[in-house]
């Protein structure tokens, strides 16, 4: 008896024919869909494997770039790939090499040498364009003033004196600071705004050697400094002349506050070295206050002579004292390469701003406690580097000399 029914090995009866072909032109129809909507579908909706993307965090950039179409990410990516197929069998290879460069900076030994950059600086770059064309003009000095509002215009007219050659860094220590935006050459600078603060708590905190490494010399001025007399240029010129490594301008004998022979300004005469002072001031021709001393209120460092300085600076000790006298120690012959020019001039105006920012305790003024701080941190450094010396003299079996108080 023939019959209809369908083996395994027979024909298929019209109706799953039929069945197979609807299912067919279904799948086809969802496809095409699928294709066409492909560019608008959301990257992180995808799921692609990770080996694609190595290092690329797909929900930051459709956050980042939430304005940027998906299609034009696409593209990148796709352009990336290209330009890089022919090193990424070398790259996951090299990714996956335990790295470990002891010469490296600290905490920096698992990078490879050729990606470190261990130094910054204070140049303002655009947001746009190729980072190679950000800098018309390359700053080669750096003058910084440690300000407040009421000496305005007192650092406008000490700015003016500063070329295009110098970066310009303000520090605030009253907070206000968009005040300043009065004058054009504000919108350059540099403003860092911590309020009561000294100078050297900033430079000890912002004037690291590896930030301020690509400037030849660093001016660390105080705000109360008439500048009448004053050509930076013609200053560096001098600097170079005479092979100072720490220098200052010379004092305006008129200026208030006058202590030290040494930094008063000579007549006739481009720099000098040494003084002579009251007797038994000086136990060494060749010491401070004779020599090798110059004040903390107009200072100015080479590149080298900051690294070392920075590094004296203690960091809980904010007013400077002592450190006039410790100077020395970071260059060699320190009665050579310290000095004071006398060409260029200033005025020491001795404004006590930054005293009156200190707090009135004990029927004690505000400046009175500052004075009296600025005493104690004296002693204290002294202790401190007489100590400091003491131990690495013990430590390395060498017998001290006479005196290390100065």
């Amino acid at each position: 008896m023939a019959s209809f029914g369908m083996t395994s090995g027979g024909v298929r009866k019209p109706t799953e024919t039929m069945r197979l072909f609807v299912t067919a032109f279904i799948g086809v129809v969802i496809g095409f869909f699928l294709g066409v909507s492909f560019p608008t579908l959301a990257l992180t909706k995808m799921s692609l494997p990770s080996s694609l993307f190595p290092s690329i965090d797909l929900n930051y950039i459709e956050d980042k770039y939430s304005g940027i179409s998906t299609q034009a990410l696409l593209n990148v990516w796709s352009s990336l790939k290209r330009r890089n197929k022919d090193t990424a069998s070398h790259y996951y290879k090299f990714n996956e090499t335990k790295i470990w460069v002891p010469t490296n900076p600290r905490g920096a030994e698992r990078l490879p040498p050729g990606i470190i950059e261990s130094e910054s600086d204070f140049y303002l770059r655009r947001l746009w364009g190729l980072p190679s064309e950000d800098l018309t003009i390359k700053p080669r000095y750096l003058v910084t003033f440690t300000v407040g509002i009421a000496q305005k215009n007192n650092i406008d007219a000490a700015v003016k004196k500063f070329s295009e050659s110098f970066t310009i860094l303000l520090f605030h220590y009253d907070g206000r600071v968009s005040e300043w935006d009065e004058f054009e050459w504000s919108k350059q600078a540099i403003h860092v705004s911590v309020q009561k603060q000294t100078k050297w708590w900033y430079a000890k905190r912002f004037l690291h050697p590896d930030i301020v490494a690509p400037y030849d010399y660093i001016f660390m001025w105080d705000e109360d400094l008439g500048v009448e007399h004053f050509d930076s240029e013609e200053y560096i010129k001098l600097v170079r002349k005479h092979g100072l490594e720490i220098s200052q301008p010379g004092l305006d004998p008129h200026s208030k506050g006058l202590t030290w022979q040494m930094t008063k300004k000579r007549d006739n005469s481009e720099v000098h070295k040494e003084t002579e002072e009251r007797p038994g001031w000086c136990t060494d021709p060749h010491l401070p206050p004779c020599a090798a001393f110059v004040e903390i209120m107009a200072t100015v460092f080479s590149r080298n002579a900051w690294r070392c300085v920075w590094h004296m600076i203690q960091n809980d000790l904010v007013h400077g004292w002592g450190l006039d006298f410790a100077l020395r120690k970071c260059v060699e012959p320190a009665h050579e390469k310290i000095g004071v020019v006398d060409s260029q001039w200033i005025l020491h105006q001795s404004v006590p701003s930054l005293g009156n920012q200190g707090k009135a305790e004990g029927g004690k003024a505000p400046w009175e406690g500052v004075r009296e701080r600025c005493r104690k941190e004296w002693t204290m450094f002294q202790d401190r580097m007489a100590l400091a010396e003491k131990a690495y003299l013990e430590a390395m079996k060498i017998d001290p000399p006479n005196s290390t108080a100065t």
